[in-house]
């Protein structure tokens, strides 16, 4: 016995919590149901939609950055243009536009108060916004594939003649592989550990660390500028841990009455209001990358290097300057996500409306009124703090073109995806808080302590 103690208190905790972790049935049973539902959406991944030329396909990513881009949130099914090539980006932008139009709808307004109902119903009216939305964002992209862009990855697209029934058929069963990757996603949160929706999208970056590996290898004829690279990323990791979990305590006392006996007696107790350096997330990110992506791929449409009149050339300027390797594109990004990020973090303040919660609930911050002026209070602090929020990811955002100036490397871009290294550091740093709070809740040491 003292052997087997001595060798666990050996061990490092992010092991040993994870051996006990296995240890208990339930706790076990939901990580390898996490891990079967990874494997089916991989499977899912790779099973194309029909007419599709592969040998284009890999053409069009070698040639254009964005596409691999667009990939991270496909969970890397748009790399094969598979039935899963929409992933859950649909979903991600339903939700988004449902949360921006709960304060400014009463009827959702008052569903989002209704407790348990009311966000089941506003789920469900989620659902219902996603299958629009995949089918348009779906034809977009086999337009895209169809056209000089796609190097033509797919053909006989369009609802003239016989090209209705094979486009209506890819669109549809487009259409169904992201409304299963979000009915797997959802089954992941109620059954298994970690957010089933982020878990896919993380599944999905994981996947392409080997291809990334093969890039790096290629270039080992440069040993400095990859080593550059690697020590780029690890240094960007450690950014994203440490804001994703800064925040600013701000003190909240309540008061509350206590009978003893027949008679009642006043007392106080302390707490805090956590708000997040870096409330907003990965959002600014998608929603800047998502508007930016347009102007590219619509001007793409007009380049014409034979001509030599004046839209062809101004549609040539839009897609070098708004590409991956454009200045502007770059400059333009991180002024958007400057922007979105105090955008989102205001809208999700104002739903949450502080004040009124800690007014109903007897609590008050020292030295500041209950009301209107706890509120003006509150957002002095979050906007101050926002703008740490904002500036940091828009640094992010921008850090493959920075990365790309430093070490010279003109793959740089598509190796280093501070976007994807953004989600991957939230959804771990999610999934291991969860599983921590089930392993602390047996008496067992988690991750972070």
């Amino acid at each position: 016995m003292t052997t087997t103690t001595a060798s666990q208190s050996n061990r490092p905790a992010l092991i040993q919590a994870i051996i006990d972790a296995f240890k208990l049935p339930d706790l076990r049973t939901r990580i390898l149901f996490t891990l079967f539902i990874l494997v089916v959406f991989r499977f899912f991944a790779h099973v194309p939609v029909p007419g599709v030329d592969k040998e284009a396909l890999q053409a069009a990513f070698d040639a254009n950055p964005l596409l691999g881009f667009i990939d991270i949130f496909s969970g890397g099914a748009l790399r094969n243009l598979s039935i899963a090539a929409l992933g859950v980006y649909p979903y991600i932008t339903a939700s988004i536009i449902i949360q921006i139009l709960t304060p400014l709808l009463p009827q959702l307004k008052e569903l989002a108060q209704e407790g348990e109902a009311g966000r089941k119903a506003i789920n469900r009216y989620t659902h219902y916004l996603t299958v629009p939305l995949a089918f348009l964002q779906g034809y977009g992209q086999i337009n895209l594939f169809s056209g000089a862009l796609g190097q033509g990855a797919l053909s006989g697209i369009g609802f003239g003649g016989g090209q209705s029934l094979n486009t209506l058929a890819i669109l549809l069963s487009m259409t169904a592989g992201t409304m299963i990757l979000v009915w797997l996603g959802e089954l992941v949160t109620e059954k298994g550990i970690g957010n089933g929706i982020s878990l896919i999208i993380f599944a999905g970056i994981v996947s392409t660390f080997p291809s990334i590996g093969g890039q790096l290898w290629l270039l080992r004829d440069q040993p400095f500028q990859v080593g550059l690279l690697i020590a780029l990323g690890l240094l960007i990791i450690y950014s994203i841990v440490v804001f994703t979990e800064a925040q600013r305590r701000i003190p909240v006392q309540y008061g509350r009455s206590v009978f003893r006996g027949n008679k009642m007696y006043r007392s106080q107790g302390s707490s805090h209001i956590p708000i997040r350096v870096n409330s907003a997330g990965m959002i600014p990110l998608i929603f800047a990358f998502s508007i930016l992506a347009l102007p590219a791929v619509v001007a793409s449409y007009f380049v014409d290097p034979a001509s030599s009149s004046f839209f062809p050339q101004l549609a040539e300027w839009i897609t070098i300057q708004f590409g991956p390797t454009g200045t502007l594109y770059w400059i333009t990004v991180f002024i958007l996500v400057v922007i979105f990020t105090f955008f989102y973090t205001l809208v999700v303040h104002n739903q949450q409306n502080l004040a009124e919660q800690l007014q109903n609930n007897n609590g008050f911050i020292p030295g500041i009124r209950p009301g209107p002026p706890t509120k003006e209070y509150l957002m002095r602090v979050i906007i101050r703090i926002t703008w740490g929020g904002a500036l940091f990811l828009g640094l992010i955002a921008v850090i493959p073109s920075i990365a790309a100036f430093i070490t010279g490397l003109e793959s740089t871009t598509s190796i280093l995806q501070s976007t994807s290294l953004l989600i991957m550091v939230g959804v771990a740093l999610d999934t291991m808080r969860q599983l921590e709070s089930q392993l602390l809740m047996r008496n067992y040491e988690g991750f972070v302590n």
